[in-house]
């Protein structure tokens, strides 16, 4: 398969993948406390991918390690507990929507940051895009709901993934996609998801009850697929096309998002279908043969 085809056949299962994690997340509350879903959803990825880590220990990019920290805090780590805190207060379908605007913080990071160079056709398609995004955020019946902490918390999220990935997409291309999910969670986050999942008397209280394990199952799911996979996938992604291509998975996942909260009781209006189509067009006229060069 060219990489052409690739890139997009990668944006589209990420897209799917991502956008059920916030209905995961969501399912995941009834269960846990915000901290303890964001601690358990780093450790299980991390207990997973340890054979791997371990196997390849000899691969460790030592030279990149502060880079390979960076990346690891910012795109696995904060974010991971920033989104089921915020989701306490606003629903699953408005997180996957703010989420899309990291695209709109990649450009600002990589050109403040790494000095990328942008096109205006990638730029005008986001702002297409993003368009859109508007649209479905204040298009539903939620949307007189929004509270300003949660929102900011997102953004926080977003921006945090925008610096992983730009930092992803300078100092690490040379370490596979595999290995480098293996690492971050497994070596780099593992301790930290433990001392945080300890520190949330997770370790004291739980009990092999049905609703504990329900709830350890939506997380599992979150963890597996939303965290261990995507990433690797996520990584694949950005050394088959760049870094702007690669965050607007972001903006495929509202629609993803959205379709779960109908399947779980929430409605979907005229206006964020609307939305929905503008993103579509804003991805079409997204594509561009310019990559976005250092």
């Amino acid at each position: 398969m060219n990489a052409d085809k690739e890139k997009w056949l990668l944006l589209i299962l990420l897209s799917i993948i991502w956008g059920s994690s916030f209905i995961l997340i969501k399912k995941s509350l009834e269960h846990f406390t915000p901290y303890q879903v964001g601690a358990l959803r780093v450790l299980i990825a991390g207990l997973i991918l340890m054979p791997v880590a371990i196997s390849k220990y000899k691969l460790f990019p030592k030279k990149h390690l502060k880079w390979l920290i960076l990346a690891a805090f910012t795109g696995n780590f904060i974010p991971m507990f920033l989104f089921p805190i915020a989701e306490t207060e606003i629903s699953s379908s408005i997180a996957g929507i703010i989420n899309s605007m990291m695209p709109i913080f990649v450009i600002i990071v990589g050109a403040l940051v790494w000095k990328f160079e942008t096109t205006q056709r990638q730029i005008t398609g986001v702002i297409i895009s993003f368009t859109g995004v508007c649209l479905l955020a204040f298009g539903g019946d939620d949307g007189a709901k929004f509270k300003l902490f949660p929102i900011l918390l997102l953004l926080l999220a977003t921006l945090c993934y925008a610096v992983s990935t730009t930092t992803v997409k300078s100092k690490l291309m040379e370490v596979s996609s595999t290995v480098l999910s293996a690492f971050v969670f497994s070596f780099v986050l593992f301790l930290p998801s433990v001392i945080s999942l300890v520190s949330t008397g997770f370790v004291s209280t739980f009990s092999f009850n049905k609703e504990n394990m329900i709830g350890l199952g939506f997380v599992s799911l979150l963890s597996i697929f939303g965290t261990g996979l995507a990433m690797m996938m996520n990584y694949r992604l950005l050394k088959v096309s760049t870094p702007l291509f690669a965050s607007t998975v972001t903006l495929l996942m509202p629609i993803v998002a959205i379709i779960w909260g109908i399947l779980d009781g929430e409605k979907l209006t005229t206006l964020q279908f609307v939305g929905a189509s503008i993103i579509i067009a804003g991805l079409i006229f997204l594509r561009s043969k310019t990559a976005v060069k250092k």
